[in-house]
């Protein structure tokens, strides 16, 4: 089949290349995500979405959520966007262990435009996380982010497989506290469009702590799959 000559290989690579920085350092993890979306029409689409992620060298659980989506069209190349996520999250750190429940939500404006060959996308996002079941007495103060993404995609002739980096970098204010430029992403991925069946992506993922040097990097292997059913 075309699919396992193709992507196949790139699995491998990212596999290989993973597993060479993980050496290093400690914490390899998993990401493995379902969409499936709508196109009520060519303004609007929305959908549903599901992620599944593993961490302590894909040992532990980490957290799964299931995220409601909508994305409104309003220029060429520019959409904003409204996603509400409810995450069941392991802490399986200190005293106190077990599943928590938290909510979020965040809000998207993005471009993406063409110069030749290259695509290149910009995302900004504002997000707030929150654990559930918690009085605000506890000191449970939502968390809030601010997200700015850059990526960059390059076309290549008669290939199925065009490779993308992207950069994303996180600054996080709570209250009574400073706003600080936190952590980083870098995301090297590629994914394959099968005919009316969807597309199949994978990726390696590297996220860095800024202010904290004593923090393990965290290294990610994703598999993501994305259906959208058109509106008839």
């Amino acid at each position: 089949m075309k699919f396992t000559k193709v992507l196949y290989p790139a699995l491998v690579l990212i596999l290989t290349f993973t597993s060479v920085f993980a050496q290093k350092e400690n914490d390899l993890a998993s990401w493995t995500s379902l969409q499936l979306g709508y196109d009520l029409d060519d303004n609007w689409d929305l959908g549903l979405e599901g992620q599944f992620r593993l961490k302590s060298n894909i040992s532990v659980v980490d957290e799964y959520f299931s995220e409601f989506f909508v994305r409104r069209k309003l220029l060429k190349g520019f959409r904003i966007a409204l996603a509400l996520r409810y995450i069941r999250e392991n802490d399986n750190i200190g005293r106190i262990q077990g599943y928590e429940n938290h909510f979020r939500f965040h809000i998207d404006a993005d471009y993406k435009h063409k110069l030749g060959d290259i695509r290149l996308g910009y995302r900004l996002r504002y997000q707030n996380k929150r654990e559930l079941g918690v009085s605000d007495d506890q000191d449970n103060f939502p968390i809030n982010r601010l997200r700015f993404k850059t990526g960059v995609e390059y076309k290549i002739k008669n290939w199925p497989l065009d490779p993308e980096l992207a950069v994303e970098l996180f600054s996080r204010f709570e209250k009574n506290e400073d706003t600080e430029l936190d952590k980083y992403r870098i995301t090297l991925g590629t994914s394959y469009s099968f005919k009316k069946a969807g597309d199949l992506g994978v990726y390696y993922r590297r996220e860095s702590d800024i202010n904290n040097e004593n923090s393990d990097n965290q290294h990610i292997i994703g598999l993501k799959y994305k259906y959208t059913f058109e509106n008839l």
